[in-house]
């Protein structure tokens, strides 16, 4: 019997995961059928109960349901633990679904192996503090950072996460602004704001011509911050395509326990 995962969002029509996993069944001979939901709001829990009811057996989970995902979760690894919030579900027989967060691994394996960007020693801008950016400061503080700044719209939220943290490295959350006059040697865009063709408002300054600015969101075409960080001067401005491969490969692992290969399937989607 073939194998069902999904992932599961909204918006997800976009998602290239589908592709991604298929490519991962071929190259690794894994039975599965993977496909994309798109989940109304407050949806998860009855959309988890009868995905898994139809016999799947895991889940990924993006925007905007990764926190109602950690909820759901009755085991949790460490990360997140931490993270409160979770991307992939493994779904158990008996109801006690494991919940785990790929997105820092996939995050640091992106930029650090697939685009050569270090993270040791420099000065770090995290923007977004939901769920996407609670999921990847644990992965960024381990590579040991000058500074990590997790700036947000919601300036409180952000201090409570550098509170969350403090612990790990030296980290401090504030708001959009709050950035002023510093610059970054990394800019990560952990919001949502590229689905909607938008840019967080950040100051001018946190960009310079040393600067990284990644985005977590990806698309066909270079994304709204993508484009901003071009435009800015920034020495290299990419997607999160990369990212979305390395987490997705190892929620593969968890589901599989098979490792793909992710370099090639970074370079079929970027070609097509």
């Amino acid at each position: 019997m073939t194998d069902r995962y999904a992932v599961m969002g909204n918006p997800v029509a976009h998602s290239k995961s589908p592709r991604i996993h298929t490519l991962f069944a071929r190259q690794t001979g894994q039975d599965m059928d993977y496909t994309a939901i798109r989940v109304e709001p407050a949806g998860l829990a009855s959309a988890v109960g009868e995905f898994h009811a139809n016999g799947g057996r895991g889940l990924n989970i993006t925007v905007p349901f990764k926190e109602d995902a950690w909820a759901l979760a009755v085991q949790r690894s460490e990360r997140a633990e931490l993270a409160g919030a979770v991307n992939t579900l493994v779904l158990d027989a008996a109801g006690k679904h494991f919940g785990d967060n790929t997105d820092g691994v996939g995050l640091v394996r992106d930029l650090t192996l697939n685009h050569g960007c270090a993270l040791t020693g420099k000065r770090l801008l995290l923007v977004g503090a939901g769920g996407a950016a609670q999921g990847v400061i644990e992965p960024l503080l381990t590579e040991h950072p000058a500074l990590l700044v997790v700036a947000n719209r919601t300036a409180a939220k952000a201090v409570a996460l550098a509170r969350r943290f403090c612990g790990l490295g030296r980290i401090e959350g504030c708001g959009l602004d709050g950035p002023d006059g510093q610059s970054f040697d990394v800019i990560i865009n952990a919001t949502a704001a590229s689905l909607s063709g938008t840019v967080p408002a950040l100051p001018a300054s946190v960009v310079s011509a040393d600067t990284w600015c990644y985005d977590m969101m990806y698309g066909d075409e270079p994304t709204a911050f993508v484009r901003w960080g071009r435009e800015r001067g920034a020495a290299h401005s990419v997607d999160g395509l990369g990212m979305l491969v390395e987490q997705a490969a190892e929620s593969f692992y968890l589901w599989r326990d098979v490792r793909p290969d992710t370099g090639p399937v970074i370079a079929e989607l970027r070609n097509q």
